[in-house]
């Protein structure tokens, strides 16, 4: 039997979400506690997308084999920065990174001059000012495939550097707070911080959006903007079969991953 599970974490504490010898990672508190509900020894987690450290997850995914556990039960061994939304039985052979046809990311942006004791850790404070209409027109340039090269370190494992962007829209959500809303195929390591950190250079004026535009055609990473501290970053989820993550439309007020959706023409 195969289960799935839907999991949210502050990543503020943690290593990334893979398992790491001598580190706290959101994979090896998971597995620790499956092991104690399900009564094995090892329960190895296949995730449908591997965080950095730093970055938080509204709705990860992740599957195992073997029977679902008990939310309560998980839920009581984990820490308190880790949450099991749902473990369910999944069609057999289900993988969640494998069978994964797209991922969505939100990039959380404090724009104002004054700091938030609220937001510390949970977004980006940007005092240098923006301006939305040039971040909004570097949103629709990221639609559709594109050589993500500059936007991801030149160390790389990655040998395909084209990606299918599904999505892009950045919205205000009241107080200064701007939100950047991404799905696609697959991202490649700190893409989505590199994105944010270029397109925050063309918010303040610091380069065009034509610039920005010109980066999509497999320029080198060092033409690129500065890479955007982790803790603004949130997995929102995973989309299967061709269904989209994001899908209606979205309300300008804050949102929890359960609320997120775009319009199929976003």
């Amino acid at each position: 039997m195969t289960s799935r599970l839907t999991i949210e974490y502050r990543g503020t504490e943690f290593a990334g979400w893979a398992r790491q010898d001598g580190q706290r990672t959101v994979q090896a508190e998971l597995e620790r506690a499956l092991g104690v509900v399900l009564r094995c020894r090892a329960v190895p987690l296949t995730v449908a997308g591997r965080t950095d450290a730093g970055v938080h997850a509204w709705g990860q995914v992740a599957s195992y084999e073997g029977d679902p556990a008990r939310v309560e039960s998980l839920n009581a061994l984990l820490p308190d920065d880790i949450a099991v939304l749902e473990c369910v039985t999944a069609e057999a052979g289900f993988d969640a990174r494998r069978d994964a046809t797209s991922r969505a990311y939100c990039f959380r942006v404090l724009a104002r001059r004054a700091r938030s004791a609220y937001e510390h850790g949970r977004a980006l404070h940007w005092p240098n000012g923006v301006v939305l209409p040039r971040l909004e027109a570097c949103a629709r340039a990221l639609e559709g495939t594109h050589d993500f090269t500059a936007f991801t370190p030149t160390e790389t494992q990655h040998v395909r550097f084209s990606r299918d962007v599904l999505a892009a829209r950045w919205t205000e959500t009241g107080g200064g707070m701007l939100d950047f809303w991404i799905e696609a195929d697959s991202f490649m390591r700190q893409m989505n911080r590199v994105l944010v950190g270029t397109m925050l250079e063309v918010g303040r004026g610091a380069r065009s959006v034509g610039d920005f535009e010109r980066l999509l055609r497999g320029a080198p990473r060092s033409a690129a903007g500065p890479t955007a501290p982790a803790h603004g970053l949130y997995l929102v989820g995973a989309g299967y079969n061709g269904n989209r993550v994001l899908t209606q439309p979205l309300t300008n007020r804050p949102l929890f991953w359960t609320d997120v959706r775009f319009g199929s023409g976003a």
